[in-house]
C-alpha cells in the first residue's frame, strides 16, 4: 500500500510545503544563476521515468554553453564553473525538481533518472529500476553517488525497486542530508560528473 498510494501522497505534500517555504530562496538563486551562467537559469532535459515514460526534468544550470571551433560543446570539466561546482556539491542545482515531484514525474526517494539514450543499453535486470518512480535522491546516491561504478549503481537501484518501504525511505532521506553536508561522491574517479554508460554484457 505504501509503494502505490501513501508514498505518492507523502511526496506531493512534502514537496508542496518545501516549494512554498523555499520559493523566496529559489527566486534569489535563479537570479544569481541567471547572472553568473546566462540564459536559461533553469534548463530542462528529457529523462525516462516510471515504466520508462519520458518526462522533462528541471535543474539549475551548472555548466556554460561553451563550444569548440566545430560548434560542439566542450567536455563537462571545461564547462563546469566554480559556482556550478558549488551548486552540485550542495545539490542546490536539483531544487527545481520539487516541481517534478509535485507533477508526479519524480518521487522524493527512488533511482535517479538517467539519460534517455541509455534505455536501449539496459539488460533485463537493470531495466527493473523503472518499476518504481525515479527519485530526487536514492539508495545509490547515499551509497557512493557518482563515485560508484555503473554495475554497482544499477545493482543498488534494482535492489531498491524490489524493497521499497517507508522505513527504507526514511533511512535514505536522513542519510541524504548527511551526504550533502559532506559533499560525498560528487564526481567519479575519472570524470567531472559521471562517465557515460555504454552498456555491458
Amino acid at each position: 500500500m505504501y509503494k502505490n498510494c501513501l508514498k505518492r501522497c507523502f511526496d506531493f505534500s512534502l514537496a508542496l510545503v518545501a516549494l512554498i517555504i523555499l520559493s523566496p530562496f529559489l527566486l534569489i538563486l535563479w537570479i544569481i544563476v541567471r547572472i553568473k551562467m546566462g540564459h536559461p537559469a533553469v534548463f530542462t532535459q528529457l529523462r525516462p521515468g516510471y515504466k520508462e515514460k519520458i518526462f522533462k526534468i528541471y535543474k539549475f544550470r551548472t555548466m556554460t554553453n561553451e563550444k569548440d571551433e566545430n560548434g560542439d560543446l566542450l567536455p563537462d570539466d571545461k564547462r563546469l564553473t566554480s559556482f556550478g561546482l558549488f551548486l552540485r556539491r550542495t545539490s542546490l542545482d536539483e531544487l527545481p525538481q520539487l516541481l517534478n515531484i509535485i507533477k508526479g514525474d519524480l518521487a522524493i526517494i527512488g533511482p535517479r533518472p538517467l539519460l534517455v539514450q541509455y534505455l536501449p543499453l539496459y539488460n533485463e535486470n537493470q531495466r527493473k529500476r523503472h518499476d518504481v518512480r525515479p527519485g530526487f535522491t536514492g539508495y545509490a546516491q547515499v551509497n557512493g553517488r557518482n563515485a560508484v561504478t555503473w554495475p554497482e549503481k544499477f545493482a543498488m537501484d534494482t535492489w531498491y525497486s524490489e524493497n521499497v518501504s517507508f522505513i527504507l525511505d526514511m533511512r535514505i532521506f536522513f542519510k541524504t542530508i548527511k551526504t550533502v553536508i559532506k559533499s560525498d561522491g560528487i564526481s567519479s574517479a575519472t570524470a567531472a560528473t559521471m562517465e557515460y554508460f555504454t552498456g555491458e554484457e
